[in-house]
């Protein structure tokens, strides 16, 4: 049959390409077969990415059985837990973009007939998923797997976030120094992503229903051997779709977008899954809206809530079926497109498969914990374009909420209020020009939310930026609000002590100030100078779009 590989192996004019091929030491055999790249995002920083090299193992273990030619490449990743709260997180989602780069030119440079992604973490899975979008060619993704959780000396589960929290306990004086120390050593005891319905997690999960990704893709602990099973019968997979010439647009489409966004608000993933998910239909050329994700939201019951929604972790959802589980239920619910096609079928018979609900990890249609979404699109005067909140993660007495703006031109400016003891109940704390281009990269704000969090303020106080959070992030935050300061949003005309009112439950964010007192501060509002003006920063301050676009590249 006639490959794409063909155009570097085939024919007289090929021998000089042969020949460094031969180099890397691959017989003619060899060469013969579909050339498959292994794009692997292995590196010893990132703990969801230090094992990955016996993932991209595996899945060339399943190419060469089912005979192909697996080539490994390897491309970057950031840890946005390292990365957070300083310099670092400013090239987290600006990664994104990179990684997606970087995968079409490999990929594309050699000409392989097909490809499979092996990411963890973050920006990583996303990017990967845009590339994929770009280069429609048989492709399967399989992670590393997430982590499994800590465990407090009370037997308590315990994450990633439990130390973000902690910070804010200790300078509120309800934890000691021993006791944060303590759960250093202990809350992240494995490789893997971490272990809540975390960005990364999130984004894995919603990678099954997309389709491009086997069963259990998103639950199966790194640790476990499973896992390594899983990665040969991805590899094996793809070999499968290239027999049959299913490309990544045929599974990649509006029907399995629309999948995707459902099951994300079945189990309320990250918000930023709607900045991911919302550039990867960019990508693949079926864009969607905030309308689009408001009117899912409002049809798509919330049926799991794993941490931060609730004290349980993915290994908890693995156990009691992982994704299938939920697809089950949304499915008999006639809330999918049955007619999509996945990896391993129709989205119709995959449901046929699914196993029953367990009734309290995985809820019933019936027994939901609420009959929408749990994330919510925020619209008013204060963000007109959209704001964003993970709904399920807050407590109902802050569903509702009116205060005095607290205005921070900067993380840093914020996170010096909060632990110093400047913000008090009732604030609604305001972080901007932390947008995509104003950031720029569109900043986490973990370590803020947290610290309100962790020192009792979060029944009390609500905070707002154009930035993003972590997933891990819980609590009445509102993030993404477009247009963004930079961009001379409303949100860059706040003023301390002005009123905001917030009502997550009817989705609005305003700021009892009139059109035309607006319209006055806006006429002497100037623009701030570039932070960055070389180097990477500074063009994707140039070129990103707004969050409500999904921050890709103009």
């Amino acid at each position: 049959m006639t490959m794409r590989s063909d155009a570097i192996k085939t024919g007289l004019a090929r021998a000089p390409h042969r020949s460094l091929l031969k180099a890397d030491g691959l017989t003619d055999e060899e060469m013969s077969r579909p050339l498959v790249a292994v794009i692997s995002a292995q590196n010893e920083v990132i703990p969801g990415h230090i094992h990955l090299q016996q993932i991209a193992d595996a899945v060339k273990a399943g190419v060469r059985m089912a005979g192909g030619t697996p080539l490994q490449i390897n491309t970057i990743g950031v840890c946005d837990g390292i990365a957070m709260n300083h310099e670092g997180m400013h090239y987290s989602l600006t990664s994104r973009e990179v990684i997606a780069d970087s995968v079409e030119c490999a990929v594309q440079g050699h000409q392989f007939d097909a490809m499979v992604l092996i990411p963890s973490c973050d920006k990583i899975v996303p990017g990967m998923l845009i590339a994929a979008a770009r280069l429609d060619i048989p492709t399967m993704l399989v992670s590393g797997g997430p982590m499994l959780a800590g465990h407090d000396k009370c037997g308590h589960q315990t994450d990633l976030n439990t130390l973000f929290d902690a910070v804010g306990q200790v300078t509120a004086g309800t934890m000691t120094e021993e006791e944060c120390a303590w759960l250093e050593n202990t809350a992240c005891p494995t490789c893997g992503s971490c272990s809540g319905m975390f960005t990364a997690n999130s984004i894995c999960c919603l990678a099954e229903a997309l389709g491009l990704a086997l069963p259990g893709n998103g639950t199966i602990p790194a640790v476990y051997s499973e896992r390594i099973r899983l990665a040969k019968q991805t590899g094996m997979k793809v070999m499968e779709l290239v027999e049959k010439n299913i490309t990544a647009r045929q599974i990649l489409n509006e029907k399995s977008i629309h999948n995707g966004m459902v099951l994300d608000m079945a189990f309320g993933g990250s918000t930023n899954t709607m900045l991911h998910l919302t550039a990867i239909a960019h990508a693949a050329g079926c864009p969607v809206t905030m309308d689009d994700w408001d009117r899912i939201s409002a049809q798509t019951p919330n049926i799991v809530r794993i941490a931060p929604a609730g004290p349980l972790h993915i290994e908890d959802l693995n156990t009691v079926g992982g994704i299938p589980a939920i697809i089950g239920v949304l499915g008999r619910a006639g809330l999918l497109e049955g007619d999509a096609l996945t990896c391993h079928g129709t989205m119709a018979e995959w449901i046929e498969e699914c196993p029953e609900p367990d009734g309290e990890i995985v809820r019933t249609v019936e027994g939901a914990y609420s009959p929408v979404g749990g994330l919510k699109v925020m619209r008013g005067n204060l963000a007109p374009d959209c704001g964003v909140v993970k709904k399920s993660a807050v407590a109902p007495d802050m569903w509702q909420h009116s205060g005095p703006a607290r205005v921070f031109e900067s993380e840093e400016e914020a996170c010096k209020a909060i632990f110093g003891g400047a913000i008090h109940d009732g604030d609604v704390v305001v972080i901007r020009y932390e947008g995509p281009a104003g950031g720029p990269g569109m900043r986490e704000m973990l370590t803020p939310t947290s610290a309100i969090c962790g020192m009792g303020l979060d029944h009390s106080v609500a905070l707002i930026t154009d930035g993003r959070f972590s997933g891990a992030s819980k609590g009445p935050c509102i993030g993404h609000v477009s247009p963004e300061a930079a961009a001379g949003g409303p949100i860059a005309l706040i003023r301390e002590g002005d009123i905001i009112d917030i009502d997550i439950e009817a989705g609005t964010l305003n700021v009892r100030l009139s059109d035309e007192e607006l319209a006055e501060r806006r006429a002497s509002w100037q623009p701030p100078a570039p932070k960055y003006t070389t180097g990477v920063l500074s063009r994707y301050a140039k070129l990103v779009t707004s969050a409500d676009k999904g921050a890709y590249l103009s």
